[in-house]
């Protein structure tokens, strides 16, 4: 019995690792002679450099910018000429000083150091993740670390932040990096959302605190970055798909560094070799903290079961929380879903208790699936 074991992270208890090898251990007490390979997943969102890094990326360090300013100590992943970048590393909300938020200031900046690091490497194929940023700013700080200037009508730079955004009269790409010319670079889009609207990027700005007003008036910056995009750049970015992902990032990296935008677990599960990890399998074992509508939309956990549903294996899903019906996990490819808390009710403590919880879950399956060969 061949299993490949590819969970992406538990949110607020364990890594994608850890899940990977708690459920590995589960499925041996039931299947002590069962072949488990682990493949922890992402989406380009927060937690995503830990699966790049097991599969064989080099972590490297980096000072970079925080999303109000201060000094964070973040980290890339690179392997030869290839490159991951994780924005919430640097731009994220975890990165938020005491948690304070920041909704019009917050800025990212600090992803652009990220890139320049990876550019200092010499890396040639970069993919750029988008999920958990505290910034709305359309990538705007992101470009600046790069060398473009975003100026107000007196021909002044632009300070920080989305807000900001609302007095931008023109884009100087003079000073952009020249080494971006000959570099690839692909967005992991985590949402698939257009820069601008009552679906766009000033919505994510709520996670980082802004409330109903602070979003009207990021939005309105965001139209005016679209439209000076427009003008200066030739780039209608405001309804394209992705653009809004991580804060409008998807956007700026279009217009800025000449990006793809794809779907965040497609591309994910290109860079970690998901596909080699597929042949000979008898079952894969995914999951996530909260396997809900959102993740039925996008997310690590379908892209598996898609790239697994190419390969005729079944898929069966492991989470915190199960908040859909048998028949839409099906519909979306999961031959089952189970949830720490059928053996937990209580959901503190199967948070506090993921780990072993996540342990017992998996020796369930790997009984229930004994039969295989």
């Amino acid at each position: 019995m061949r299993v490949v074991v590819a969970p992406a992270r538990f949110q607020g208890s364990l890594g994608a690792g850890q899940a990977a090898a708690a459920i590995e251990t589960g499925l041996r007490r039931a299947r002590p002679d069962a072949e488990v390979v682990r493949v922890p997943v992402g989406d380009g969102g927060p937690g995503t450099l830990e699966a790049v890094l097991a599969a064989g990326f080099e972590r490297l360090p980096v000072a970079a910018t925080g999303p109000t300013g201060e000094p964070v100590a973040a980290a890339v992943a690179v392997d030869g000429a290839r490159a991951f970048v994780e924005p919430a590393q640097a731009s994220g909300l975890e990165r938020l000083p005491g948690g304070r938020p920041g909704p019009l200031g917050a800025t990212t900046r600090g992803t652009g150091e990220l890139l320049r690091a990876v550019l200092d490497l010499g890396a040639r194929q970069v993919v750029v993740g988008t999920g958990g940023g505290a910034a709305s700013d359309g990538g705007a700080g992101m470009a600046a670390a790069l060398g473009v200037r975003l100026l107000d009508r007196d021909g002044a730079e632009l300070p920080p932040g989305g807000a900001a955004l609302l007095r931008l009269a023109r884009v100087d790409r003079s000073g952009l990096d020249r080494r971006l010319g000959a570099v690839r670079v692909t967005v992991a889009c985590d949402e698939d959302i257009p820069l601008v609207g009552p679906e766009g990027a000033a919505q994510a700005a709520r996670r980082a605190g802004a409330g109903p007003d602070e979003v009207l008036l990021l939005d309105s910056a965001l139209r005016r970055y679209a439209r000076v995009l427009a003008d200066d750049l030739g780039l209608e970015l405001a309804a394209t798909p992705g653009a809004g992902a991580g804060g409008g990032l998807g956007a700026g990296a279009v217009a800025f560094l000449g990006a793809e935008l794809r779907p965040g677990a497609e591309v994910m599960l290109e860079l970690v070799g998901f596909e080699r990890a597929l042949d000979g399998a008898d079952l894969v074992v995914t999951g996530e903290a909260r396997l809900d509508a959102r993740s039925l939309g996008g997310g690590a956990p379908l892209g598996v079961a898609r790239a697994a549903a190419g390969h005729g294996v079944p898929v069966v899903a492991l989470a915190g929380a199960v908040e859909v019906a048998d028949r839409e996990l099906r519909a979306a490819g999961f031959e089952e879903g189970h949830a720490l808390l059928e053996l937990e009710p209580d959901p503190d403590r199967a948070l506090a208790e993921a780990g072993p919880l996540l342990e017992r879950l998996a020796e369930r399956v790997g009984r229930a699936w004994a039969s295989l060969p």
